[in-house]
């Protein structure tokens, strides 16, 4: 050893208060990464739940945040000036498929205007390797089924994920234009400990502690490729590694999302397993030990009936693939809920 201290990669993660961000940046603190966060701390949901992830992660020396939102261009480009990160990973956004029906602005601000930023900031610095999060909402109308990045995806079905597939094609043009290796990737029903009050599996569980009846759409003929938190964090982590170079010839593998003309790829992270809306609920109540009060409603607008991912390039890429069943998934958030609320 020269006496000289190891200097851990720098790797920022935008939305580090929420829900995903919160679960990386923990992982990655572990494995010995500088993480810098930032996060916009708005009020979409519960505040304190998101300065109780900050105020967790803070206790790694390793961590630092910055309080910001993405449209602001200066603060953010500012933080990427002084932090100067290898690595991007951007997840930081305005979620929520229902929401979007009501405030369509905040999405054009947030995941339009504020993935710009993000993305002009990685520009400027030339980083190693940007991650940005995408959805498989983008899938929208698309009927065949296991949903592979390769399909065509241009029958959005809202405002949400509209915004999600104009970041895909914002980011290819980037990567094409200045050479910046980028990974989008579609993520698929993401539940687990931590998660957003909005989210089902959240909501239900509140509920029916409570009492109180749970909504449940388009009659539970629904389907969801439900992905637990922890598994997706390692998929991104193994996609970090992944970076994409654009193909000299302009050839590209079969079943490879690669682009032809930039180092840009997308990258489905889901657990490639279709669950029915009713056993989920059938699998909370057996958790709880308590039956739900059941309020059966029509599909809501905007909504899918079911989503479903081919998740083979994402282990081709990283020999990795989500697994975690949804049932064991759902006692360990369960765990989490009691312990945080004393339910």
């Amino acid at each position: 050893m020269n006496g000289r201290q190891y200097e851990r990669p720098r790797i920022l993660i935008t939305g580090t208060a929420g829900f995903i961000g919160f679960h990386l940046a923990h992982l990655l603190l572990e494995e010995g990464f500088r993480v810098q966060g930032y996060d916009g701390m708005t009020d979409y949901y519960d505040v304190t739940l998101k300065k109780r992830r900050h105020a967790m992660l803070l206790q790694n020396p390793g961590f630092s945040a910055v309080e910001g939102m993405l449209e602001d261009e200066q603060r953010f480009g500012a933080l990427v000036d002084e932090f100067q990160p290898q690595v991007i990973v951007h997840l930081a956004a305005q979620a929520g498929v229902r929401y979007s029906l009501e405030n369509p602005r905040a999405y054009i601000d947030s995941n339009v205007i504020g993935t710009f930023n993000v993305m002009e900031a990685a520009r400027r610095l030339g980083v190693q390797h940007i991650l940005i999060a995408s959805t498989s909402s983008v899938y929208g109308a698309n009927t065949e089924m296991p949903f592979t990045e390769t399909e065509k995806a241009d029958t959005q079905l809202t405002i949400y994920a509209a915004t999600k597939k104009a970041n895909e094609s914002m980011a290819h043009a980037y990567a094409h234009l200045w050479h910046l290796p980028t990974t989008m990737f579609r993520f698929f029903t993401v539940y687990g400990p931590w998660g957003r009050p909005d989210l089902a599996l959240y909501k239900f569980v509140d509920a029916i502690l409570d009492g109180r009846s749970i909504d449940i759409y388009n009659n539970g003929e629904m389907y969801r490729d439900f992905t637990y938190v922890d598994d997706l964090v390692r998929a991104i982590r193994l996609l970090i590694d992944a970076i994409p170079q654009r193909p000299k010839d302009g050839v590209v593998q079969q079943g490879d999302s690669l682009s032809p003309v930039a180092p840009f790829r997308i990258v489905n992270i889901g657990n490639s397993d279709k669950v029915r809306l009713l056993d989920f609920v059938d699998a909370i109540e057996a958790c709880l030990g308590k039956k739900a009060i059941r309020n059966y409603m029509p599909i809501q607008m905007g909504d899918v009936p079911a989503t479903w991912a081919n998740a083979s390039l994402l282990q081709q890429l990283t020999g990795y693939r989500p697994q975690t069943d949804f049932r064991d998934g759902i006692a360990r958030f369960v765990t989490w809920f009691r312990e945080y609320y004393g339910k």
